[in-house]
């Protein structure tokens, strides 16, 4: 077993956050297949490129996206292969949460 230590904290917590939100979490899921530009990205998944340029900003700062300009585009892809594997093994979970409990509001659980 791995000893857990603060950074490892960290990079979990990053995560976390990234996860959070829907659109980030959906732009996450899609650049495990293949790096991708903004505008293919908001396209796919339906939501304005502003939209997709501020998630992308808010996961490039959490560290797990990076940028690559190649000419007048830019590609956006994980910054680390390991990432998209540990998303895929979240979406092999499976899990029945209490849809008055975890709300996008916020939790109520007490």
């Amino acid at each position: 077993m791995t000893t857990v230590t603060l950074a490892h904290t960290a990079a979990l917590t990053r995560l976390g956050h990234a996860l959070s939100e829907g659109v980030r979490t959906r732009i996450l899921l899609s650049l495990r297949g293949a790096p991708a530009r903004p505008s293919e990205l908001a396209e796919e998944l339906g939501v304005s490129r502003q939209v997709v340029s501020n998630q992308l900003a808010c996961l490039r700062g959490c560290g797990l996206v990076e940028a690559d300009r190649q000419g007048r585009c830019t590609w956006y892809r994980l910054a680390d292969p390991l990432l998209g594997e540990a998303l895929d093994h979240l979406l092999q979970l499976v899990v029945t949460v209490d849809a008055d409990c975890c709300s996008p509001e916020g939790c109520t659980c007490t």
